[in-house]
């Protein structure tokens, strides 16, 4: 283990807020306090970032973390929501598609980047989404970043909620000053701004950015009412539909399809990498001309290497899945899955966020017992992300266990017993560890990280029969909003 110099915060205090401006002349040794601190947590056992998987995304597997130790556990930590990535038409037509085009797009989608499979793509999404003009990115944070750049200038306004992703904020950021944020999924504080920025400026364009599914709360907003505040005030709506789109809804069309959207949103914006077995992401509207212009004048679009022919290839078989019979079904054992991770959470007395979703949150609040809990996760046998700023505010961090369509209910049941066993053992320690009466390095050499990690399949306990009907909204307590 590397020796750890003294940190500017103990391994279970601070957080990356406290990095995220370093001071000094010099660009790159101002950023050591961040090492230390990051190696002070690593060798406490408490930094769970950086891990990688040994065979890929499958619903129990084998994990190494950043410093290279082995462990295996029931996966909740990977973004497979349909668990495509597995379907084997869909790794035969990357097989195939590979053999036939090679592996590499070799171009920029403006400069003879894209291929035959790009356009059958492009006309997919668009009849999917009943939103005929698409331009597809690298990425989805490429896309989410790319229309608001592309589309904002810097006299313009952004109207935007106050936990979108990152890639919508740093495109807002990059694109103009003139970001108003409104509370989470509060339509009466968007059309207060937007009433305000009316008041004062009918010159200049309004877009009004939100989510389809929002990735750290697992809820989502009156998306019906957004887009008539953005006809109201002359203002533009956005959706980021990355967490929802094939995931959700009886055609897999997410929460516009729910809401009875499709084909009446302004622009939607989404990402490939949640349910369609691949990196990308795309941008939909009903305009040429905005499609034509966000090609030339959206930079990670103009001057990024397009999707590779084989990743086309992917989601546009795992588009036509989605839209299939097997995609409902494959949808219908996603929400059983769903329904059934989040009574056994409730039952077991930990607190989960939102609406029933693929992501299922769980309450930690403080990093230290945070933290700890997921010390234990390797050794306990799961997979499963610990999230702390800056995905989330300070003092809210939570673990997000991501459903798939292939986990089994006694998998279910399994993370289920596996998490409460690490939060209970956790929450002994961090009280002791408050009280005094022991210290963290100590706990570490009587229980090192990943000590006797099992690397054979766990018994899984019973799962009893549920239903795929979802947990009803009262019987869970939804993160307060941040004003």
């Amino acid at each position: 283990m590397t020796e750890v110099t003294a940190a500017p915060f103990g391994a279970l205090e601070g957080s990356m807020r406290d990095f995220r401006y370093p001071a000094g002349s010099n660009l790159l040794a101002r950023v050591d306090g961040f090492y230390d601190w990051q190696q002070a947590r690593r060798k406490a056992g408490v930094w769970p970032l950086g891990r990688s998987t040994e065979h890929g995304p499958h619903a129990r597997c084998q994990a190494r973390t950043d410093e290279g130790e082995l462990f295996e556990g029931v996966n909740f930590a990977s973004q497979d929501y349909l668990s495509l990535s597995s379907h084997p038409e869909v790794r035969d037509v990357a097989i195939d598609t590979i053999m036939q085009f090679g592996v590499h797009s070799a171009g920029s989608p403006a400069l003879v980047g894209n291929t035959s499979l790009s356009l059958t793509l492009e006309r997919k999404i668009g009849e999917f989404l009943k939103t005929e003009h698409v331009a597809l990115f690298p990425t989805g944070w490429a896309a989410g970043y790319g229309v608001i750049k592309g589309l904002v200038r810097s006299s313009d306004h952004i109207v935007m909620d106050v936990l979108a992703h990152a890639c919508l904020q740093e495109g807002a950021a990059a694109a103009t000053r003139n970001v108003h944020l409104f509370r989470h999924n509060s339509v009466d504080m968007a059309r207060e701004k937007l009433a305000k920025i009316r008041a004062n400026d009918t010159v200049n364009g309004i877009l009004l950015v939100t989510e389809g599914l929002f990735s750290m709360d697992s809820d989502t907003p009156d998306i019906e009412a957004l887009q008539e505040l953005a006809h109201e005030f002359n203002a533009i709506l956005v959706v980021d539909v990355a967490h929802d789109l094939g995931s959700l809804g009886e055609t897999g069309q997410g929460h516009i399809g729910i809401q009875n959207m499709i084909g009446k949103v302004d622009v939607v914006m989404g990402a490939f990498s949640k349910t369609f077995a691949s990196n990308g992401g795309f941008v939909a509207c009903r305009s040429r001309a905005v499609k034509e212009y966000l090609r030339y004048y959206s930079s990670p679009n103009t001057f990024s290497n397009a999707l590779s022919p084989a990743q086309a290839a992917i989601v546009s078989k795992c588009f036509d899945i989605v839209a299939s019979e097997e995609g409902k079904q494959r949808r219908q054992k996603l929400m059983g899955n769903i329904a059934l991770l989040r009574e056994l959470l409730t039952n077991s007395g930990l607190e989960v966020y939102g609406d029933p979703s693929p992501i299922v949150c769980v309450k930690m609040g403080h990093e230290s017992l945070a933290r700890l809990s997921s010390r234990h996760l390797p050794t306990n046998g799961l997979l499963a992300n610990l999230v702390e700023f800056p995905a989330v505010p300070k003092g809210r961090a939570r673990f997000r266990l991501q459903v798939m369509a292939g986990h089994s209910h006694a998998e279910v049941a399994d993370a289920v017993r596996r998490l409460t066993t690490s939060v209970v053992s956790a929450q002994a320690e961090d009280d002791a560890i408050q009280a005094g009466t022991v210290k963290l390095e100590d706990l570490v050499q009587l229980t090192p990280a990943c000590a006797a990690a099992p690397l054979t399949p766990a018994t899984p306990i019973s799962a009893p029969a549920v239903t795929a009907a979802p947990v009803p909204a009262e019987q869970v307590s939804p993160l307060s909003s941040v004003a």
